[in-house]
């Protein structure tokens, strides 16, 4: 019905003012996991998620899923039954600015769900249950040339697969962003210095684990480089474990194109 579901907060610094249901994750928990618990914590609701809209990130230390979700049971909590996660929860119909938010960074992400809705994005993603130790990245990169060529960067270790690459974990690596692991591949093992455009999220893979040595999550990435006119071409890797396969059947390289071009977008 064109509502949207918001809680009113209780935390002391941010008291009275209204924002989307939203929390930490618990050491050990599931991404799925945590956003159902947070949802009936603050809402009294239960829902069930239909797609992540946007990854959200300022490096390894800071990462924020957004989610699409439908309610499918509960009840609204009331000020009679306001606690530490929230004074109450409603369904809001009009626009969200004419209350007094938390914050307006929930704005674009208010803004990403009624264009899913109207017009789907990309595919419905959600997190795939498979272990990841680090947190790292497995990268699809895509090199198209002006005559419609199409190959795809592979790692020569083993069966060939996408590389990966892990997220480091210094203090300043922690700041960085996910994007300096993939420009030191594309500098020191591509020998390629290419300005890269939009990051997207094709999936992400994660299992709770029992510590933090087990709980990592690999995001499944798109790296979006600009074409190189005058490259027929993708650069000769520096590394050995590294080539470049030729997609030559059409249909698959079709397909390929497509869902490159369908990502969850990712805000660094």
């Amino acid at each position: 019905q064109d509502a949207v579901l918001l809680v009113q907060e209780a935390k002391p610094e941010c008291r009275g003012r209204w924002y989307l249901p939203a929390g930490r994750m618990e050491p050990g928990e599931g991404i799925v996991a945590a956003l159902r618990r947070e949802v009936k914590e603050e809402s009294g609701l239960e829902c069930e998620p239909l797609t992540l809209l946007a990854l959200e990130e300022r490096g390894p230390a800071w990462i924020r899923f957004a989610f699409l979700a439908r309610a499918t049971g509960g009840t609204l909590k009331t000020l009679e039954e306001a606690d530490a996660e929230s004074l109450q929860a409603t369904w809001w119909p009009g626009d969200p600015r004419s209350l007094p938010l938390r914050s307006l960074d929930i704005l674009p992400v208010l803004d990403l769900a009624a264009r899913y809705r109207r017009s789907p994005a990309h595919p419905p993603t959600l997190p795939r249950e498979l272990p990841c130790s680090p947190l790292c990245l497995r990268l699809l990169l895509p090199f198209a040339n002006a005559a419609g060529r199409l190959w795809l960067l592979l790692a020569t270790a083993g069966t060939p697969h996408l590389p990966v690459v892990a997220c480091g974990t210094s203090p300043s690596e922690l700041r960085a962003g996910l994007r300096p692991p993939l420009l030191r591949l594309l500098r020191d093992r591509l020998a390629w210095e290419p300005q890269p455009a939009a990051l997207g999220l094709l999936g992400l893979q994660h299992r709770a684990g029992d510590s933090g040595d087990t709980d990592g999550i690999c995001f499944n990435v798109v790296l979006s480089v600009p074409p190189e006119s005058q490259r027929d071409e993708p650069p000769e890797p520096r590394d050995p474990a590294l080539r470049w396969w030729p997609v030559r059947e059409e249909g698959l390289r079709d397909r390929v194109l497509r869902r490159i071009r369908a990502t969850v977008p990712v805000r660094s």
